[in-house]
């Protein structure tokens, strides 16, 4: 009978939504296995952890102490190890965001735990759990079974499903954290005022080299802001120095699975197809009617963006006019 534990990432007190989709894959495992899910959560004050019971979570504890109001990755590993050393957990599984990626090699190598990070997929074979993850920027994906004792599986944000959360509470216990070991931590998070951030926004307008320049994202700026969307960029344009990271959408920038993706003069290479692929619906503008990008949109229109765009812009403020 496999222990599963489910890290839980917070920020000002709530939730990640990467959270739940962690909680609702260890269900699924344990269901397959005949295992049973705890999550853990870290901080000062978290809210509705009792929420998790709806994604098959029966157990959260919170290690709580009041000096603990950020990321602090000396404490957080501090406590996590502990908590799993003295309850007898064999898999962890923890969203891979920037949070997540930071801690997980940390807690595994405390733990001399085998670990697997960016996974997009976890299925099970026998009594064994294999990770699927990509390798060569997203160019293939491979196959990892860990054999440690204690395994850590790191999943990739908006691949795997939460799916629709039951009216079941977990059951949630507090434990106080004495002398958090502080010696590296978050002192402050700064976040771009009024606006979405792409990994949780719902719908997404994102630009490519063909905005030609970054005096021409007033345009991608413009019809987010009417559709309520986030901006978001390709890897090309960060690299530019166009737009920041925090916008890249990609492989080696964010993955997204929002229900509107509008793919403004992205050609779509691999990395970038890799990171919004899951998109419910696609829609594309390019003027090369041949571009990658065509052949996974659910709309294109092969046109000049430029001539294109303002067009578009005037019809939607038709419409909401």
């Amino acid at each position: 009978m496999t222990k599963f534990l489910v890290f839980i990432e917070q920020r000002n007190g709530q939730i990640k939504k990467s959270s739940f989709e962690a909680a609702k894959t260890a269900s699924g495992l344990a269901s397959k296995l005949g295992g049973s899910v705890e999550a853990v959560a870290v901080g000062s004050e978290i809210s509705n952890l009792e929420s998790l019971g709806g994604f098959g979570v029966d157990k959260v504890t919170h290690l709580k102490n009041e000096t603990v109001t950020n990321y602090s990755p000396s404490a957080y590993t501090q406590a996590v190890v502990k908590f799993v050393s003295e309850n007898g957990f064999d898999s962890i599984l923890l969203a891979a965001s920037s949070m997540g990626k930071d801690l997980a090699p940390r807690v595994a190598a405390k733990l001399d735990a085998g670990l697997a990070v960016d996974c997009v997929a976890l299925n099970v074979e026998g009594s064994n759990i294999i990770a699927t993850r990509p390798v060569y920027a997203g160019k293939a994906l491979v196959d990892v079974k860990v054999t440690s004792s204690v395994k850590v599986f790191a999943l990739r944000p908006n691949v795997f499903s939460a799916g629709t959360p039951t009216d079941a509470k977990a059951e949630v216990a507090v434990t106080i954290i004495d002398s958090p070991n502080l010696n590296v931590k978050v002192v402050e998070v700064k976040k771009s005022e009024g606006k979405l951030d792409v990994s949780e926004a719902d719908a997404i307008v994102a630009g490519g080299r063909g905005m030609k320049g970054p005096e021409h994202f007033g345009m991608i700026e413009e019809l987010a802001k009417l559709l309520g969307a986030a901006t978001g960029a390709s890897r090309a344009v960060v690299d530019s120095g166009w737009r920041p990271h925090s916008e890249q959408v990609g492989q080696t920038g964010k993955v997204v699975s929002p229900t509107l993706y509008i793919a403004v003069g992205i050609s779509g290479a691999i990395q970038h197809i890799a990171g919004m692929r899951s998109s419910k619906y696609i829609v594309a503008i390019n003027k090369d009617k041949d571009a990658p990008i065509f052949q996974i949109a659910d709309y294109g229109i092969a046109g000049d963006v430029f001539e294109v765009l303002p067009k578009f812009i005037d019809e939607i403020k038709k419409v909401k006019s």
